[in-house]
């Protein structure tokens, strides 16, 4: 048996990860003039812990029978998933310049055709949660340990899918299904609390039966410890309900609706670049 490339206890620097898949993202959203470039930076250190800490992986055998599972529910975030691959060393680095080009795999949803490492083409809100409940089920039947990892966003809870996905779980005491919430409290034109407002948010998901725990999406001891279930340990689902910053990392883009959509182009990409290079440097001499 092909055992896993990543364990808790050889885990990656996370935090230097979560800088390059930002720096990646707004590098890929600019040559390829495509969006979400701010969905990604929120998500970026929740990327970085499973990839780098949390989950069992092995990129040499990217279809090893007992990996853990992963789904991007929120797909317009997909190039921060390709980032997190090519950082792990599923494809070249080389290959995230192709994102959104004619021709490219790295398509602008994340799509797992040709793409080592990505288990479910995502894009329409409200689909991974459900898929990813049936692979913890059918694991569970199967009598295997792997986990399941879903990340949703906020607005995409808007979706009913999601809470017919939410009961199913819990009454099938999925433990072996862990869930982490992108909480940036954006969605693509407003706040989520003018749209359509989710709270009290963890009190639904404690209703419906599942293990919840609230954390600050950028905080990595924080994210570790929360995310870090075991299959098997608790009885239920679990869902980390991540506290984030929409555009996290470029001071401009924080808390602004406008980057859910625009591209970085220009003297506000060369701004991005300078100001996560900056933080690159602040972290490698720490």
């Amino acid at each position: 048996m092909t055992q896993p490339s990543v364990s808790r206890a050889n885990a990656i620097d996370t935090s230097a990860m979560a800088l390059a898949i930002r720096r990646h993202a707004v590098d890929m959203t600019h040559l390829g003039k495509s969006s979400h470039v701010g969905s990604v930076l929120s998500l970026a250190d929740i990327l970085a812990v499973l990839y780098g800490d949390i989950m069992h992986l092995n990129p040499a055998d990217p279809r090893w029978i007992d990996r853990d599972r992963f789904i991007l529910s929120k797909g317009h975030a997909g190039a921060g998933v390709y980032a997190a691959l090519a950082e792990r060393g599923f494809l070249p680095r080389e290959q995230l310049k192709t994102h959104y080009q004619n021709g490219s795999k790295l398509s602008g949803h994340v799509s797992h055709k040709g793409v080592p490492g990505v288990e479910f083409s995502t894009g329409s809100l409200g689909h991974g949660l459900g898929v990813g409940s049936g692979m913890a089920l059918a694991a569970k039947r199967a009598g295997r340990a792997n986990r399941v990892f879903v990340v949703l966003s906020d607005g995409e809870c808007d979706e009913g899918s999601n809470w017919e996905a939410i009961m199913f779980a819990a009454h099938h005491k999925l433990d072996n299904l862990i869930v982490a919430v992108d909480y940036n409290k954006i969605q693509s034109l407003d706040s989520v609390a003018n749209t359509l407002a989710l709270e009290p948010f963890a009190d639904k998901w404690r209703a419906f039966g599942w293990h919840v725990a609230e954390v600050d999406g950028h905080d990595h001891a924080a994210l570790s410890a929360a995310l870090a279930v075991e299959a098997g340990e608790r009885g239920q689902p679990s869902v980390v309900i991540c506290h984030t910053t929409k555009g996290k990392g470029v001071s401009f883009m924080e808390n602004a609706v406008l980057w859910h959509y625009r591209t970085p182009q220009g003297e506000e990409y060369s701004a991005a670049c300078a100001e996560l290079g900056r933080a690159a440097g602040e972290h490698e001499h720490a």
